[in-house]
């Protein structure tokens, strides 16, 4: 063999060599902390995925990115540093944290669900000491039911519970028990809430160390799984002893309670308690200038009026609402909105309107991952389509409404959509698949 083909041979195997040494460097951690940096930048500058990839590259490639399955280009890097305002180094760097727990507990208190359960969720994979983590996960906890995730919010609020116990901190674990009683509620599992709660309102009774905000919370929850359960004296009952307590409150505190205790009362079917309540909380809200929660109430009495019936002002509620969550530029409580409008068109007549309000609402719903107002939304959309007299499309609707709140172990609204459905498919004398509907919606109960 002459000089000039070793020559080529050991010059082909170091090129070799360096390309194997390339292929297995992992790079999957660097890629796992720019997804991480990414998602929360995007995050925090309200982006959705499909808004932050526009102009350029793809939803799915912007998923892969936060998911750390793919390693950007400084191109790409540059491009989506761009977008969000910041620096394509801050999102390579480890100078600062992605999150902090100031910034979570911010997002939290603003309502801003989404962000914080992923500040929440990111400051816990850190691995922070027990009393830390106990509290970073009763934060996790509230966001997660906001979001109506309560299968997942279970597992946070007991593990919370647990930790707060096992530290001595009675009133910590009371608190986190609330919301463990708040989640399972939200899955159904009634007989479970009602013994969290009346052993932390026992505890209270007994002396435990607990702000009177958080007293009134429980009687209030309480109140509401009797009022599920089909007793509305015991439910009443708990709400009266809620009310003698609001006298402790500070406005904004008493704000609050007012809203959630004409919440209760809607849920007991005491309509008017639930307006004339609502209007004084309201009041107190606009007076401290607290616009969510002021838009949010807007659309709660804008449902209650919608029940009465009283569509002129549930129609004017409803506007008030949309007019501050679009001064807010929130799109997840827009679909909420958007749905409550899509009701009041059907229920006066113009199931066009509604139809094309509902539309709208789960274009919202899906784009900001709401999947309670998704289900809402594509069951209003339903009953559109049967008032237009097109049932085909309606037994779609029902479908994929079904089917989402099948996933989301929501058992209650399941059990309505089937409901619904069933009787669409009777109409339309498809006998078989309603007896199957209606049996399955027996078994959701």
């Amino acid at each position: 063999m002459n000089t000039d083909a070793r020559a080529t041979r050991s010059t082909s195997s170091q090129q070799t060599i360096k390309r194997r040494h390339r292929i297995v460097v992992d790079t999957s951690d660097l890629a796992r902390q720019i997804g991480a940096r990414l998602k929360a930048a995007r995050l925090r500058a309200g982006l959705t995925q499909q808004r932050l990839a526009e102009g350029r590259y793809t939803k799915a490639y912007v998923s892969a990115l936060e998911n750390g399955l793919v390693k950007p280009s400084m191109a790409a890097l540059d491009f989506l540093a761009d977008r969000l305002g910041v620096p394509a180094s801050s999102l390579i760097s480890d100078e600062t944290p992605a999150w902090t727990r100031l910034e979570a507990d911010l997002r939290l208190a603003a309502g801003r669900w989404l962000e914080a359960a992923d500040a929440y969720r990111t400051l816990l994979a850190a691995g922070p000491e027990r009393a830390t983590r106990a509290e970073l996960l009763v934060g996790l906890t509230e966001a997660l039911i906001r979001l109506d995730q309560p299968a997942e919010a279970v597992g946070a609020a007991s593990e919370a519970a647990d930790l707060f116990t096992g530290l001595g901190r009675e009133a910590d674990a009371a608190r986190a028990n609330h919301w463990l009683a708040g989640a399972q509620y939200e899955l159904e599992n009634s007989a479970e809430a009602r013994n969290l709660l009346g052993s932390i309102l026992a505890s209270v009774r007994a002396g435990l160390a607990i702000e009177p905000r958080f007293h009134l919370r429980v009687l209030m929850t309480l109140a509401t799984v009797e009022a599920r359960d089909g007793d509305p004296a015991a439910a009443l009952a708990y709400l009266d002893e809620a009310r003698a307590l609001e006298s402790t409150l500070d406005d904004r505190r008493r704000a609050t309670f007012l809203c959630d205790l004409a919440m209760s009362y809607r849920e007991t079917g005491d309509l008017e308690a639930a307006i004339r309540t609502g209007h004084q909380s309201l009041a107190l809200f606009s007076a401290l200038e607290a616009e969510a929660e002021t838009a949010e109430l807007e659309n709660d009495l804008a449902l209650s009026f919608l029940a009465l019936p009283n569509l002129e002002r549930a129609a004017e509620h409803a506007a008030s609402a949309r007019r501050r969550f679009e001064r807010l530029g929130d799109e997840r409580m827009l679909a909420h909105v958007t749905d409550t409008e899509a009701r009041i068109a059907l229920a006066g007549g113009d199931p066009a309107r509604a139809l094309e309000l509902a539309d709208g609402a789960v274009a919202l719903a899906e784009r900001t991952s709401n999947e309670k107002a998704t289900v809402d939304a594509l069951a209003t959309r339903a009953r559109a389509l049967v008032a237009l007299g097109r049932p085909q499309e309606a037994n779609d609707a029902y479908e994929r409404a079904a089917g989402l709140a099948r996933a989301a172990a929501r058992p209650g609204r399941l059990r309505e959509v089937l409901g619904e459905w069933a009787d669409l498919l009777a109409q339309i004398g498809d006998h078989r698949r309603a007896y199957e509907i209606s049996r399955e919606a027996l078994q959701a109960g």
